[in-house]
């Protein structure tokens, strides 16, 4: 099972992310997570952003989702390869050597999970504060999930509080964790 949130930045995926990570492991499934690859790129990001840095993004991605399958059994991912691809696409336009390598990679996610705008972005060190640049991105993520179709989950602003627990529901896992009765009678107290 491999769940990506995806959408623009700023908009609340990472929590989302740690939320129902700790949600899985309550429910003893072990879980690998797949933290936002931008972070760690050594080239300008954001606005500034070229060609070589998001192929850098797109395939760290690719190879960190694949190290964390290989090790969970669950695995959350704080983006997926169409959000990344669609800075690309912002900065330099659609590449056709990319399209379909982002078409297939899209078929190895269980769920997309789309956590839409609901605040403008909050300073973080990394993550740009310009809000028209937020929406710019978030348009380019839908027209990216428009052109190819995959099955999504779009969260709405207003759930914001059930966001974990509607995703938990959505893959059909259990919303509590299983109890044990460790006072079980199983005749032994009857028992010599």
């Amino acid at each position: 099972m491999k769940i990506a949130f995806v959408g623009s930045h700023g908009v609340g995926k990472t929590a989302l992310c740690y939320g129902l990570a700790a949600h899985l492991k309550k429910i003893d499934v072990s879980v690998g997570l797949v933290q936002e690859v931008a972070r760690d790129c050594p080239m300008p990001i954001n606005r500034d952003t070229t060609l070589h840095a998001q192929a850098w993004i797109l395939h760290t991605q690719i190879a960190r989702e694949i190290a964390a399958t290989e090790r969970s059994k669950a695995v959350i991912c704080d983006r997926s390869v169409l959000d990344n691809y669609a800075y690309l696409v912002h900065r330099v336009g659609r590449r056709k050597e990319y399209d379909p390598l982002i078409q297939d990679w899209l078929k190895s996610y269980s769920l997309l999970v789309k956590v839409p705008i609901w605040q403008p972005p909050r300073f973080d060190g990394v993550r740009a504060l310009d809000l028209s640049f937020q929406r710019e991105i978030d348009a380019e993520v839908e027209a990216l999930l428009s052109l190819w179709k995959p099955p999504v989950m779009r969260l709405k602003p207003g759930d914001r509080d059930r966001w974990v627990e509607q995703v938990v529901t959505e893959l059909g896992l259990p919303l509590v964790p299983p109890q044990v009765d460790l006072f079980e009678d199983d005749g032994a107290a009857d028992r010599p």
